[in-house]
């Protein structure tokens, strides 16, 4: 049962003593803790004797700290361990902090950020490199050993990935074709050339806007989604699990991802090829009044089969980025919702930044070599 705290001032042989009973907490420290002050404050060589003390919170530790002016001296004080620990850990706490200095501010700051950018692009291209290693480790170990390769969780995640995505990859290479032929035959038709709206749209669907669209598309939903799955299994430890299992995260996580995407990009490409030359036929057709033979005609004789290959071989490079940036940005996820948010945008914005980059990479090694 709990009692009321309390203190009585005793003479002892050398000095005076406080002894201390009752529990000293917020709820029943009640007025004892102001009249140990008052007592403390006249009478100031006094000793305190904790040791018939019940129950002690961090209140009433802060109160025999405050009524003994802010300090107490552990030689002076009779009490038990762990409400000596107690007051000790209370004083500590309640020990006024040093000011903050107040951050850098100009040119300063400026390169302290420079700085820490630097560091966090060494840091994260280090990192990449790792990961690339390793995934290039698992994909020979793969090679070399296909019972390794989980095939039901690829086939599944293609589906995912791939056929799941063909309704939203063929609407949107659709209008884009659409446009494509519209802003070519406005502009071509005021130098009298608008037949060659059709070059225009075979070369710039073909080459450059099917698999643009196709990997832009997958960034968003594919890279985010992976940064989301792996991430949240991060956060729950379940890799941790695997690992403890002897179960290698990247064959069970990234390969069928990696492979999933490897596959059905390309059929992707294709299907945005052929819903993007509709488009473009269909406008051509209404707006120039060029039939679908002589569209299609056009498109086999002047553009070729040489635009559409260039346009496909960039699909196995850009289902590598996807895959691996988002499986990365979730493996690196840590143990907060936060960062997970942080991973998966991550995730979309670096996913769709390397698609730009490769694909004028490509555009500039595609013109040196004259194709």
């Amino acid at each position: 049962m709990e009692q009321p705290a309390e203190f009585s001032v005793t003479e002892g042989p050398g000095r005076a003593v406080a002894v201390l009973t009752g529990d000293w907490t917020a709820l029943k420290a009640g007025d004892a803790v102001k009249r140990l002050t008052e007592a403390l404050a006249a009478q100031p060589d006094l000793d305190l004797d904790l040791s018939g003390v019940g129950r002690v919170d961090t209140a009433g530790a802060y109160g025999i700290l405050k009524a003994g002016g802010g300090k107490i001296d552990p030689d002076l004080i009779k009490a038990r361990p762990e409400t000596l620990r107690l007051l000790l850990l209370v004083e500590d706490a309640a020990k006024p902090k040093p000011p903050v200095k107040a951050p850098p501010r100009g040119f300063l700051q400026m390169l302290i950020r420079i700085g820490r950018g630097v560091v966090d692009v060494v840091q994260e291209f280090s990192e990449t490199m790792v990961f690339g290693g390793h995934l290039l480790v698992v994909v020979v170990r793969a090679i070399l050993n296909p019972a390794r390769i989980r095939w039901a969780a690829c086939i599944s995640l293609a589906e995912r990935a791939g056929l799941d995505a063909i309704p939203i990859v063929a609407v949107t290479s659709f209008f884009i074709g659409a446009v494509v032929g519209l802003l070519g035959a406005n502009m071509l038709q005021q130098f009298g050339a608008s037949v060659f709206a059709v070059e225009l749209i075979g070369i710039a669907v073909l080459r450059e806007f099917n698999i643009i669209i196709t990997a832009i598309l997958l960034a968003g939903r594919s890279a985010s989604a992976f940064a989301a799955e792996i991430g949240s299994m991060k956060m729950n430890q379940e890799i941790d699990a695997m690992q403890v299992m002897g179960v290698d995260p990247f064959e069970a996580l990234v390969l069928p991802r990696f492979l999933a995407l490897l596959l059905t990009i390309p059929l992707l490409t294709f299907v945005a090829t052929v819903a993007g030359l509709l488009g473009g036929l269909l406008v051509t057709w209404s707006v120039l009044d060029l039939g679908p033979s002589f569209f299609l005609e056009r498109i086999v004789e002047n553009v070729g089969p040489t635009h559409f290959w260039i346009g496909m071989s960039k699909a196995p490079v850009m289902a590598a980025v996807i895959a691996g940036i988002g499986c990365r940005q979730g493996l690196e996820v840590g143990g907060n919702v936060e960062s997970l948010g942080r991973r998966v945008t991550a995730a979309v914005v670096h996913a769709i930044f390397a698609i730009i980059l490769i694909d004028a990479a490509f555009a500039l090694l595609y013109m040196e070599l004259d194709l």
